[in-house]
C-alpha cells in the first residue's frame, strides 16, 4: 500500500479501521481470472471511526446514508488484473467519497440584480431586430 490515504486536510483513513476482502474477478485476465482474488471490496465503517471529528461524520452520515449499511460504506474495485492495483483504486476511491461527503456546504448564493445599462441595451437590439424584419414586409413594394 502506498500509505495513508488523505481525506482532507491532516485527517487520513486509518489503516486500522479498513476491512478488505478479496474474491474471483469477471473481466480481463484469461485463464489467471480463474485462479486468482483479484476483485478487492474495501469496507469502512462510518458510524463507528474516530478518525473524523463529529462534525464531518454526521454531515458524511448524512449525505452517503444510501449507499450505508448498519453505518458502513463499501467500495468495489475490479477493473486491474492485479489485486495490488486495485487495492490501490479502492482506498483512493473510498477517500474521494469520503472527501465529497465531508465538504462543507457551499455559501447560499447571493440574488444579484440585472444592472438597467444591460436591459436597455437588450430592448434597444430587440427594437431594432423588429424594424429590420417589419421592414421586409413586401405590402410597399408596387
Amino acid at each position: 500500500m502506498s500509505g495513508p490515504y488523505v481525506v482532507r486536510g491532516s485527517v487520513s483513513l486509518p489503516e486500522a479501521e479498513l476491512m478488505w476482502r478479496f474474491s474471483r474477478s469477471s473481466g480481463p485476465g484469461g485463464q489467471h481470472v480463474n485462479t486468482s482474488d483479484s476483485q478487492v471490496e474495501l469496507r469502512f465503517d462510518l458510524a463507528r471511526t474516530e478518525a473524523f471529528p463529529e462534525v464531518w461524520k454526521a454531515r458524511a452520515l448524512e449525505r452517503l446514508v444510501g449507499r450505508l449499511v448498519d453505518g458502513v460504506v463499501t467500495v468495489r474495485a475490479s477493473e486491474h488484473r492485479s489485486q495490488w492495483r486495485n487495492r490501490e483504486t479502492a482506498a483512493v476511491r473510498l477517500a474521494a467519497l469520503l472527501a465529497e461527503a465531508t465538504a462543507p456546504p457551499p455559501k447560499p448564493r447571493r440574488p444579484t440584480r440585472i444592472p438597467r445599462g444591460i436591459n436597455e441595451r437588450r430592448l434597444r437590439e430587440k427594437k431594432q431586430r423588429s424594424d429590420t424584419k417589419r421592414g421586409r414586409n413586401g405590402r410597399d413594394w408596387t
